[in-house]
């Protein structure tokens, strides 16, 4: 039960999104699992050496960096919430040091690969399948929104007029990313066609499937992929990847890290900051190719 009342925690008072709460809920599960069938033992009574032990054997299955420290993670939140409620008087995740997760440059597509694949007729037709795929590889790449903002995107979201989208971020939180004329064309037309297609479940949600239905996040994924396969030889090429792309984009164009940070949604700037570092090998490789003495 004090699983429950975490989750509600997080969802009233600290108003996570869906897809985080889930998050939380599926790795404190898989934790409490083992420490069941390991220790005979619940939450409340494990301490930092049973955890320490859980990192271990998660690490003996190959889980990656990045997982263990969500995971870990998930159990800071927990106890700290149970420390709140006066249910514990020590935190067992005190004593945990997280491993060290190796320093990764985004993966990005460079801006001319897109253009291209954008606005060849070769991957896209007139059909609306197909202008649906193709405006939601324009929408991750100009407007760099998260999927789960894509999915939750409404047609009254659009503002032709200003040229802007309206977005739900992380938390809630509501930000509004401008879009360019094309694309705002492009959203124009699309739902133009949704209308002629007379789809019987008719959805206030922007992005639908063939039978009109709300896309879901597998349906981005196989869009995504089968796109950007024709220009990228990438092994990633997620949506997270055009997210990438569109940052990167408008740092190398010039644009200021603070209005990046504001146009993604991040919470700090250390975030966005890690899309310098593709900037600087950017310039590296211009100056190789094209300094004398490089």
């Amino acid at each position: 039960m004090l699983l429950n009342s975490f989750i509600t925690y997080l969802s009233h008072e600290k108003r996570y999104s869906q897809h985080t709460i889930t998050s939380y809920k599926t790795d404190l599960n898989q934790s409490i699992v083992y420490f069941n069938t390991t220790f005979e033992l619940d939450f409340i009574s494990i301490k930092h050496t049973h955890i320490r032990s859980y990192m271990v054997y998660l690490m003996d299955n190959k889980t990656s960096e990045n997982t263990i420290n969500r995971k870990i993670s998930a159990l800071r939140s927990f106890y700290k919430f149970l420390m709140r409620e006066g249910i514990l008087d020590q935190n067992p995740t005190t004593l945990i040091k997280a491993p060290k997760i190796p320093k990764r440059l985004p993966v990005f597509i460079d801006a001319d690969k897109m253009d291209h694949l954008l606005d060849s007729e070769v991957y896209f037709d007139h059909t609306f399948p197909s202008v649906r795929d193709n405006l939601v590889i324009e929408l991750l790449f100009g407007s760099g929104i998260r999927l789960t903002e894509l999915l939750q995107l409404k047609e009254t979201n659009i503002d032709s007029y200003s040229g802007t989208i309206k977005v739900l971020g992380k938390r809630n939180k509501e930000r509004i990313i401008p879009i360019n004329k094309q694309l705002v064309s492009q959203l124009d037309n699309y739902i133009e066609l949704k209308k002629l297609q007379k789809f019987d479940n008719k959805q206030l949600f922007l992005i639908v499937t063939n039978t009109g239905a709300a896309a879901y996040p597998k349906l981005i994924y196989r869009i995504v992929t089968s796109k950007l396969a024709h220009i990228s030889t990438n092994e990633k090429k997620s949506p997270h990847v055009l997210r990438h792309s569109y940052a990167t984009t408008l740092l190398n164009a010039g644009a200021d890290l603070n209005a990046i940070k504001e146009l993604l949604g991040h919470a700090s700037l250390a975030a966005t900051q890690v899309y310098t570092h593709n900037s600087i090998e950017r310039l590296k490789t211009i100056y190789k190719q094209a300094h004398p003495k490089a």
